[in-house]
């Protein structure tokens, strides 16, 4: 198998890991972006995203030579498709867009023959990958011939590289064949066990997955909004529910972020919105809380105003969707920020992860401690949870919306 040669569009963060760890492992890889900075970086064996040991993987694979970066297709024996499925926001519930995905089937129709994999990584509604089947068809692709399978990621940012290997993965084939074949191929990399099913329940395995951990957080945002009407600390309240053997609360926040959980459940509420009811509350809950902190960081800056007599400046704490990357995708602390930009306030952000924004002054946690008026705390990085700066956002009168415990 690892004579094989390996296409993967799409060198974001699912993509560049993979392509690296399969390169580390001995295929010869060849990745495809359009993004030219990211083809630039790659093959000068340097990474342009934020994720732990990945840029080790990419220097010694390009090194070797089993790693090479382009901004079209090259031809090759397995094809895999790690591209972005967003969604088309306008009234009423939002719908899956999938045309990265159907872009990358089309861009590679010209390569593929008898034989070779066609595998879909990218999270995607129910009958996605049959659907790249029916692309491939027009094109005149023999698909009879080929193999085409589903097998979703399921990775945490900043342990990519570890899961990648340790976690289960789910192969599911339009064929029984293909499932076996494309099952072949991931045992040579996955140290985790790899199910076999079809393409349609795998395609729901990702969005099911997801979407539970979505009604999860939607019940502990719940809690967070009840019990700051009580005057009850959430995540003590939530830390001594979870003594119970079988209670398992996830953690409230400024929102749900990323381009999975937050953007999963819809479509499964697309393909079926009469029986999603309970996935479809879930997400305008999380949706809602992300209003709730706009407004209770508001509150704050009128009370400052009305203190100091002047305009207050507005730190926001983190804008990443989640600790300790550089992922800004569907972040409720970008969304937060960008609507007090929006409404006229004085918005500046600390997030250690990145460099520069185009839209938000970047100002040092330092600095923003100085010269802030008020203090949100949206994303808890670890540079957010050292005890001396705790104690100074404590002293500030910081507003905590990601439990990290300011009396502490």
């Amino acid at each position: 198998m690892k004579n094989k040669k390996v296409c993967v569009v799409g060198l974001g963060y699912i993509g560049l890991p993979t392509a690296a760890l399969m390169a580390s492992n001995g295929f010869n890889v060849v990745g495809v972006d359009l993004n030219e900075h990211a083809v630039e970086t790659i093959n000068q064996g340097r990474i342009h995203i934020v994720e732990p040991d990945l840029d080790a993987f990419v220097r010694s694979a390009v090194a070797a030579g089993r790693l090479k970066a382009f901004l079209k297709p090259q031809a090759a024996d397995i094809y895999m498709i790690c591209v972005p499925t967003p969604f088309h926001e306008g009234e009423g519930i939002p719908q899956p867009n999938i045309d990265y995905v159907l872009s990358a089937t089309r861009s590679i129709a010209g390569f593929v023959k008898p034989g070779d994999l066609v595998i879909l990584e990218s999270t995607s509604p129910v009958g996605t990958t049959q659907q790249m089947a029916d692309e491939l068809e027009k094109a005149g692709v023999e698909v009879d011939k080929i193999h085409m399978a589903y097998c979703p990621e399921r990775v945490l940012p900043g342990k990519i590289m570890t899961e990648l290997v340790e976690n289960d993965r789910v192969v599911g084939g339009l064929t029984p064949e293909a499932t076996q074949v494309v099952r072949d191929f991931y045992r040579t990399f996955v140290r985790g066990g790899v199910l076999e099913t079809d393409a349609k329940t795998a395609e729901m395995c990702k969005l099911t997955e997801n979407s539970f951990r979505d009604v999860n957080i939607a019940f502990a945002n719940e809690l967070s909004l009840i019990c700051a009407k009580e005057g009850i600390n959430v995540w003590n309240l939530i830390q001594l529910a979870n003594r119970h053997p079988r209670v398992n609360i996830l953690q409230p926040g400024a929102g749900v972020g990323g381009h999975c959980i937050a953007v999963d459940p819809w479509f499964i509420v697309a393909r079926d919105p009469e029986n999603a009811r309970l996935i479809r509350t879930a997400r305008e809950v999380n949706n809602n809380k992300t209003t709730w902190v706009i407004d209770q960081i508001k509150i704050a800056v009128a009370d400052a105003s009305a203190r100091t007599g002047r305009k207050p400046k507005v730190a926001c704490l983190g804008l990443a969707f989640k600790p300790d990357i550089d992922d800004l995708r569907e972040s409720p602390a970008v969304h937060v920020a960008d609507a007090l930009l929006a409404q006229g306030y004085d918005v500046v952000a600390v997030e250690p992860n990145i460099q520069s924004h185009d839209k938000f002054d970047l100002l040092t946690l330092e600095a923003a401690l100085e010269t802030a008026d008020v203090l949100a705390v949206l994303v808890k990085h670890r540079q957010f949870l050292d005890v001396s700066v705790k104690k100074k956002m404590s002293d500030r009168g910081a507003l905590d919306f990601c439990g990290i415990d300011l009396n502490r």
